[in-house]
């Protein structure tokens, strides 16, 4: 070829390629934005319920146990045919705020698009430049078992007509930005309310009653206002560090799925975290309480055989001057499942034990399931109960242990 037809027509092709990559850079996120999201992520949880067991990070396929059977979190990686790599940002907002999954199907509120829809369009968008700049994993997501006929999705059309009314947050007049922020983000994505809230028979959160306790994956989660049954009282600081840390040494350690989430906490930006505190400090606001009080051998004469039990097994981790205590771990008076209504966290504890939910040197508790029957269970938690509590007796447990144990199981 000619140098004055090859030349021109190598200067062509490079300037198409210059337009190719500053059209790409264009429309590629930004660092900030992608920097953004992954923040909103941590807040979010989205790893806890899109990753499963041994899975990649955010290639779904974890079951979310709900009354009606089992969900499973979907793939959302950017891989084209299993995940969301063919979802456009405006595809990616309506299922966030609308619960509309791409091909027009309803989505399910076990992902709790009612608390994303209070989010505002800017984050979503950096929650999606987040997602989509991750590895792409082909992992296509179990199908879903629910009783008939919730396994129809337009069934859900129903569900949505009777409960979900999206809207956007809006800030508290008079209140501090910090406040509002805490506000937005237990609202949007922290989602604190999916479990702190009670539902109602066909799941939607009962919203007159918001974080008034609720129930999630076989265990309890307290009030989150004043009705806590916290034996002393939350501070703002307390909050935080238990956030952060999942454990506040005047309070208890994080157990279940408050550890996970505490787990994620620890590596969301600082700032948010606080605000999230400041506003939970001022709904779980109580007047002083007086400090809850041991009452060992009124406990060991009740009961006896948990009062043996617990010597043999729980005594050199949790009598005053053990080594454990030393270490800064909360006193069993101060811990909130002792006095909460429902026994099924105590119980959970007993059977699952505790893992550190930040860094290896967090709480730790070996699991009893293996170890106690369900009426040792249920005799430990009621010596424990009437040792540590002024609160009435827990009834028919035998009965919640073996339930629990169930719900684990599932």
């Amino acid at each position: 070829m000619k140098l004055d037809v090859w030349i021109p027509a190598l200067i062509c092709a490079i300037m198409l390629a210059v337009v190719a990559v500053t059209a790409t850079a264009a429309t590629s996120p930004a660092t900030s934005q992608i920097d953004r999201g992954a923040q909103l992520a941590k807040l979010g949880d989205c790893a806890v319920c899109h990753t499963a067991d041994g899975g990649s990070p955010y290639a779904g396929g974890r079951p979310i146990p709900t009354p009606f059977g089992a969900v499973f979190a979907t793939n959302i990686t950017p891989d084209r045919q299993t995940g969301i790599g063919d979802y456009t940002m405006a595809a990616f907002e309506r299922a966030m705020h609308r619960g509309v999954r791409k091909d027009g199907a309803q989505l399910y509120p076990a992902f709790p698009y009612d608390h994303f829809s209070y989010a505002n369009d800017g984050d979503i968008d950096a929650l999606y430049a987040f997602l989509v700049t991750r590895r792409a994993v082909s992992a296509r997501t179990p199908p879903n078992r629910l009783i008939p006929p919730l396994g129809f999705r337009p069934v859900m059309l129903i569900w949505k007509t009777l409960y979900f009314r999206p809207q956007p947050f809006t800030p508290t007049p008079g209140k501090t930005d910090q406040w509002n922020r805490g506000a937005y983000l237990v609202a949007s994505f922290g989602h604190c309310g999916a479990c702190h809230t009670p539902h109602g028979a066909l799941g939607a959160e009962q919203k007159p009653k918001a974080f008034d306790g609720g129930y999630a994956e076989g265990w309890y989660a307290p009030p989150l206002n004043a009705s806590t049954p916290a034996a002393t009282p939350w501070t703002e600081d307390g909050l935080f560090t238990y956030l952060r840390t999942g454990l506040d040494q005047n309070q208890a350690a994080s157990a279940g799925p408050m550890g996970v989430v505490a787990h994620e906490l620890a590596r969301a930006p600082e700032a948010d975290v606080r605000a999230m505190a400041d506003y939970l400090a001022e709904m779980i606001r109580t007047p002083p309480r007086s400090p809850p009080v041991d009452r060992a051998a009124r406990a060991a004469t009740l009961h006896p055989v948990g009062a043996q039990l617990y010597a043999g097994a729980c005594a050199s981790c949790h009598e005053p001057g053990a080594a454990m205590m030393r270490e800064g771990r909360p006193p069993l008076p101060f811990g909130t499942p002792l006095h909460e209504d429902d026994p099924r966290d105590t119980i959970q504890i007993i059977l699952q034990g505790l893992k550190p939910p930040v860094g290896a040197a967090g709480p730790y508790m070996p699991q009893f399931a293996g170890a106690f029957t369900d009426a040792q269970v249920a005799e430990i938690a009621a010596y424990l109960r009437s040792r540590f509590s002024e609160r009435p007796a827990w009834s028919r447990l035998p009965a919640a242990v073996a339930a629990a144990r169930k719900e684990t199981a599932a």
